[in-house]
């Protein structure tokens, strides 16, 4: 089922045919660590130029195997178990956070010819196979079914430890990744209703043409950026790192965690931003297509994605650099008052439109009939937001009198 789009599986399940598909686990496995290993050394190196320091230097050329001399040396440091906590989940927690990112990783197109509806694939020791791990037919479904999964290890790593400072931790941890889930999914549901298709293959190939096609244009760059500010949200990345405000809870639900396991929480949060960035290059940025303008045209697609997914990991490392972190009750304003209402409305507005297409209906008729709805849906909001907050604050003044 999860693999039965790959045109692989389509003479039937041989030895060649499981060894392609161990292979190619293999390979997306070691360039997400690889790649991870980079992108910490990227981040400190990128944050210290910004801050005009000079970074890792130490270890290898331009100090670029500081990450690997850094988990060299973890392996080696104590592994503590807080006596008060529950230990078979203390120790299950890292790796709740740790897998989803990778699952999510392997039905993200990396190459393949899509022009002429040829659905990104790729020739490989004599098959025709798709560029990706898995292409399930609910594959976008999969990414945010992986995206929730992983608010069990932040919170079960919190309750597990015994100590009331991870549990706070956790706690905000989920209700904040909670929060921004809604919103994201909302932006995801805009891009299947342009894209016409649930799988990460599909919705690329649906996007194969010239820029203009991409679905940041085609559903009118607002899901983009609601999109983005989710996914910083969910990543717990500045300016959304509430997670780990040490000001005011220590240090987060991963408090009690040393050695191994601690390690095991710092790879998953940059292998997740690595993986979040590779989604957005596939849903709003087309994935790997681009123009070939010599040689294989399967290298030209991984060229174009990888330069895509690095202007997107400069940009999580640039909001790192220079934007204030929230306070926690504007992070929970923007969420529920401002991205999902933003963004389901958008949603609503570009069904509007596309019933219409179907329906022969007059398109300025349609969108305008669409917007001044909208805008007076918006006014209510405002307003019933507007009168809870004066009811607050009256509520407020009586007990400072009481």
């Amino acid at each position: 089922m999860i693999l039965g789009a790959d045109p692989l599986l389509s003479g039937g399940v041989g030895l060649a045919v499981v060894l392609i598909v161990l292979f190619k686990v293999v390979l997306a496995f070691v360039f997400l660590l690889v790649a991870t290993m980079l992108m910490i050394w990227f981040e400190r190196k990128l944050i210290g130029d910004m801050q005009n320091r000079v970074g890792p230097n130490r270890a290898g050329p331009w100090g670029i195997m500081q990450s690997m001399a850094d988990g060299i040396k973890v392996f080696f440091k104590e592994d503590l178990t807080p006596e008060r906590s529950d230990r078979f989940v203390f120790k299950l927690a890292p790796y709740l956070s740790l897998i989803p990112a990778f699952i999510t990783f392997t039905v993200v197109p990396l190459g393949g010819h899509f022009e002429k509806n040829r659905g990104g694939v790729v020739r490989l020791f004599g098959r025709t196979t798709l560029f990706q791990v898995a292409d399930p037919p609910i594959g976008i479904l999969l990414v945010l079914a992986m995206s929730s999964i992983a608010v069990y290890g932040v919170m079960l790593a919190g309750w597990a430890s015994g100590s009331k400072y991870p549990l706070i931790g956790s706690v905000r941890a989920s209700a904040q990744m909670v929060s921004y889930e809604a919103a994201l999914g909302l932006s995801v549901v805009a891009v299947v209703l342009v894209s016409g298709s649930l799988t990460t293959n599909g919705i690329v190939d649906s996007q194969f043409g010239a820029p203009w096609r991409w679905n940041l244009f085609t559903t009118g760059i607002v899901p983009f950026v609601v999109f983005l500010i989710a996914g910083t949200a969910e990543l717990n990345r500045p300016p959304f790192d509430l997670v780990e405000a040490e000001q005011e809870i220590v240090g987060g639900y991963q408090t009690e965690y040393s050695g191994v396991r601690f390690a095991l929480f710092y790879l998953a949060e940059f292998m997740n931003t690595i993986t979040m960035s590779a989604i957005i290059v596939t849903l709003f940025l087309g994935g790997p297509t681009g123009p070939a303008v010599v040689g294989p045209e399967w290298l030209w697609g991984l060229f174009w994605f990888f330069l895509k997914l690095v202007v997107f990991l400069f940009v999580f490392v640039w909001f790192r650099a220079t934007l204030p972190r929230f306070r926690y009750d504007q992070l929970m304003d923007l969420g529920w008052k401002g991205l999902i209402p933003f963004s389901l409305g958008w949603l609503l507005l570009l069904t509007a439109i596309r019933v219409g297409d179907d329906q022969n209906w007059n398109p300025w008729l349609t969108l305008a009939v669409s917007i001044v709805v909208l805008a007076g849906a918006a006014g209510l909001m405002s307003l019933a937001f507007r009168r809870a907050r004066l009811d607050h604050g009256v509520d407020r003044r009586r007990e400072v009198r009481a």
